[in-house]
């Protein structure tokens, strides 16, 4: 009986020691996680000015938490190790699945949308003209480069999973590829496919032709851990809100995100926004949300 008291007091103090610790940390500084990056040499560098003006802008202190993959800023947000995260709209969907984090701040970017581009001489003019032939597509469980093109596929009547050869690459091979007729179709973010098409001198623009394109797609978001005093989250919006020119400017400093060019923030963001990405991991069969797909 002794024996068991000791342990129960033992653990009951282990725990307000974590707790204690945990507040310790939070209120020394934030953790801001961005999934895109890994290394904080490339955190820092890609948004350092952004870092440092919104501490200014906040008074508060916000380290880099670099992760290696996106799971691991799932757990970090769940062992409340990371405080704020940027991520793009398919992994939103799967951290609020796993984490009930919430979206503050949403960072818009112009023509961002998954269109189905084939050469204009190639006779396809439809999605349908595609049923059983290959196609290029980006990494696995992107959201432009292959969520976006599947949902755009199945909203035109086709089935991505059944209905086509799909062939998972790099924007440089699919680029390739499609030139040479090597692949009927690339499943392609708009702005990805008009820049290989208005840089590659062997070609004419008028070569190629988009067959369909989807809606544009849900904003990249900042998202708190459900630990996160509301007040500080409410701070960074308004710090953000306030301070909106300058904070992009400083976010286009990065090469990286040279995306975000003519970006603006949302504040008003919300979870029913991402909808339509949850449709798209229903139409490459995964309706739970519950992994980050292609890791």
């Amino acid at each position: 009986m002794l024996l068991k008291m000791i342990y129960r007091y033992l653990t009951v103090a282990l725990v307000v020691l974590g707790l204690a610790a945990s507040e310790s940390r939070a209120a020394e500084h934030l953790n801001f996680v961005v999934t895109d990056l890994e290394g904080l040499e490339e955190v820092q560098r890609e948004f350092g000015p952004f870092k440092e003006l919104l501490e200014q802008k906040t008074g508060l202190t916000i380290k880099f938490f670099p992760v290696t993959n996106r799971t691991a800023a799932a757990e970090a947000l769940k062992a409340k190790k990371a405080d704020f995260v940027l991520t793009g709209p398919a992994e939103y969907v799967v951290l609020r699945q796993l984490t009930n984090c919430t979206p503050i701040v949403g960072f818009s970017r112009p023509d961002y949308f998954a269109a189905w581009v084939v050469k204009a001489d190639s006779g396809i003019n439809r999605v349908a003209d595609l049923k059983g032939k290959k196609v290029a597509m980006s990494d696995i469980g992107s959201t432009s480069g292959h969520l976006g093109p599947a949902q755009a596929m199945k909203d035109a009547g086709l089935d991505p999973l059944k209905d086509i050869q799909a062939i998972h690459t790099s924007k440089e091979i699919a680029w390739e590829s499609l030139k040479k007729g090597d692949v009927a179709a690339w499943g392609y973010n708009a702005t990805s496919f008009m820049r290989f098409r208005d840089s590659d001198k062997s070609v004419n623009p008028g070569a190629f032709k988009t067959i369909a394109r989807g809606p544009d797609l849900p904003s990249d978001v900042l998202v708190a851990g459900t630990h996160v005093d509301k007040k500080i989250s409410d701070s960074i919006i308004k710090a953000i809100t306030e301070n909106s020119a300058q904070l992009v400017a400083e976010i286009l400093k990065g090469e990286d995100n040279k995306k975000y060019s003519g970006m603006q923030f949302l504040a008003s963001i919300k979870d029913e926004d991402y909808n339509y990405v949850r449709d798209m991991y229903r139409t490459i069969g995964q309706p739970k949300f519950a992994e980050f797909v292609g890791e």
